[in-house]
């Protein structure tokens, strides 16, 4: 495992991402008991490792204002792994909002192809063990774990799309930040550029007329376009989506909206460009504000019940 693991972290010593945030308890649980009491404790980050693979790990914040049935937001990491960062850049929203904060990691040795929901051959698909993690998680803090919210940044909204388009029961909204590419809703295009047969797709099933239901609000920086080593670019994904993030989220958008429209229903996704940001998580949410735009995009407003205007 990376040595993002390999260390106790305390986010109050970081105080240049998440000022006056508990700490985050990275040690591994040594009993089952243990896990368990660590993971309901509440207002701390936390790392642990699901039961039935305990390989496979992530992190957990619980809001001291989470109630049982409290909702659960799940953000995910580009392929940089950056899931520390994640969790404490928006532990102080999940705080605030009462929510319960779950942040994947997927390894690169057991989860190489996350992005496209692939298991690459070597684990089983990301998109499955997100929903072991999710209701281990619904389990052992009592947060409503039947259905989710979900963002992913970069790589992670690669995922986070493609999970809502797989799995749109299992979701209620859905924001992401500027993903590279997109699976567009047309089954006449081979997955993962479309929703078409291929070897790719595997077993993967696509009904457009429930997730074209599932509100999906994109997010890209206006700096965002200079597209970088993990950038696909090739003669189909350039023809098909352009040729920078911005141009690819905005035909995505408008290629969902349009779908939904001839289905006779409503346009489910929105798009927002950001002044002043390029293709970086944590200045997207230190100087973007994005953490706000997030909370707002998917719990309809970042300010909590009772809080003053």
């Amino acid at each position: 495992m990376t040595e993002v693991w390999s260390r106790r972290l305390c986010i109050a010593a970081a105080a240049a991402l998440v000022p006056g945030t508990a700490c985050v308890d990275a040690s591994p649980p040594s009993t089952r008991e243990a896990a368990v009491e660590h993971v309901l404790a509440h207002g701390t980050i936390l790392r642990w490792a699901l039961r039935t693979d305990p390989s496979q790990e992530y992190l957990v914040y619980v809001s001291t204002r989470a109630a049982r049935g409290a909702p659960i937001l799940v953000t995910v990491h580009g392929v940089s792994r950056n899931v520390e960062e994640h969790a404490a850049l928006f532990a102080p929203y999940a705080e605030e909002h009462g929510v319960v904060l779950v942040a994947p990691f997927f390894a690169p040795e057991r989860n190489e192809g996350y992005q496209r929901l692939s298991d690459e051959g070597t684990a089983e698909r990301a998109d499955l063990v997100l929903d072991a993690i999710v209701g281990e998680v619904a389990a052992a803090t009592g947060a409503d774990g039947s259905r989710f919210r979900l963002f992913g940044f970069s790589g992670g909204a690669q995922f986070a799309h493609r999970y809502a388009l797989a799995h749109p029961q299992r979701v209620i909204r859905v924001a992401i930040g500027a993903a590279g590419w997109y699976t567009f809703p047309d089954s006449r295009t081979p997955y993962p550029y479309g929703l078409g047969a291929s070897p790719e797709r595997g077993n993967l099933r696509f009904d457009p007329g429930r997730f074209l239901r599932v509100p999906i609000a994109v997010f890209v920086g206006e700096g965002d376009t200079t597209g970088g080593e993990n950038f696909r670019r090739d003669e189909l994904v350039d023809a098909q989506q352009g040729t920078t993030r911005r141009e690819r989220g905005q035909r995505w958008v408008e290629a969902m909206n349009q779908a939904a429209r001839r289905r006779g229903l409503a346009p489910p996704a929105s798009y927002q460009e950001v002044a002043g940001i390029e293709h970086s998580f944590r200045q997207f949410m230190t100087d973007g504000d994005l953490g706000r735009r997030v909370f707002d995009a998917l719990f309809g407003s970042s300010r909590p019940a009772g809080a003053n205007p």
